[in-house]
C-alpha cells in the first residue's frame, strides 16, 4: 500500500466527514436559534419542555443518539427511518442544535434591556428591534464560542464510524487489516488543515466584527 494510495483513500474518506460537517452546520444553526427561542419563550409550558429536551440532548452522548436513531425506529417500526448516513446527520443535527441554541440564548440575553427598550421608544416592532439593532451584537459575542463548538464538531464526525459510515478515521482503520497503522496517524494532517482553515476563517470574521462594541 503505497503513499498515494493511501492518501487517495482517505480523501475519500474525508469526503465523507466533510458531507457530515457541512450538513450538520447548514442544518443546526438555525434549528439551534428556533429552539433557544423555544426555551426563552414566555409561554412557561414550552419554555420547560424546551430546556428538558436540550438537557437530555446534551447529557446523552453523542456516539449513543447516532446510535439510537439508526437502531431504536427499526426495532419499534420494523423498518429504519434513515439510512446510516441520514441517521448520523440527523442525530448530529439534533445534539448541535441543542449546544447552539445555548450559545444564541446567552448571546441573546446578555444585551441589556435599554436597547430593546430604546427600539420600542423609537416604534420598531419587535423583529426590527432584534435584526437591526441586537442580532449583530450577539453575533459577535458568540463568535468565541461558537468557533470552539464548529471545532468540535470536525472531530466528532469520527463518530460516524460507530454505524460503519466510511470517514477519514474508518477509512484508515481499514488498513490496519493489513497490518499499516501509520494511515491512522496520517488523518492527524487532515484535522490539522481542516481545524487550520476554520481558525483562519473565524479569525476574519472576529476582525470584520471589531467595530462592533459590546
Amino acid at each position: 500500500m503505497g503513499f498515494v494510495e493511501v492518501t487517495l483513500s482517505l480523501l475519500n474518506g474525508l469526503e465523507q466527514t466533510f458531507l457530515i460537517f457541512a450538513l450538520t452546520l447548514v442544518l443546526a444553526l438555525p434549528l439551534g436559534l428556533v429552539i433557544s427561542f423555544g426555551s426563552m419563550s414566555g409561554f412557561k409550558p414550552l419554555a420547560y419542555i424546551t430546556k428538558i429536551f436540550v438537557w437530555i440532548i446534551r447529557g446523552v452522548p453523542l456516539m449513543l443518539q447516532v446510535i439510537i436513531v439508526f437502531y431504536v425506529p427499526g426495532f419499534l417500526l420494523g423498518t429504519p427511518l434513515f439510512t446510516r448516513f441520514g441517521s448520523v446527520v440527523a442525530a448530529f443535527v439534533i445534539n448541535y442544535a441543542c449546544y447552539f441554541s445555548e450559545i444564541y440564548r446567552g448571546g441573546i440575553e446578555s444585551i441589556a434591556k435599554g436597547q430593546y427598550e430604546a427600539g420600542q421608544v423609537l416604534g420598531m416592532t419587535k423583529s426590527q428591534i432584534f435584526f437591526k439593532v441586537v442580532l449583530m451584537q450577539v453575533v459577535k459575542r458568540i463568535l468565541a464560542p461558537m468557533s470552539n463548538e464548529v471545532i468540535t464538531l470536525v472531530k466528532d464526525t469520527a463518530l460516524a464510524r460507530v454505524i460503519m459510515i466510511v470517514e477519514i478515521i474508518q477509512a484508515a482503520q481499514n488498513y490496519a487489516a493489513y497490518g499499516l497503522m501509520w494511515p491512522l496517524f496520517y488523518t492527524a494532517v487532515f484535522y490539522l488543515v481542516f481545524v487550520g482553515l476554520l481558525s483562519l476563517l473565524f479569525g476574519f470574521f472576529e476582525k470584520k466584527l471589531d467595530y462592533y462594541k459590546v
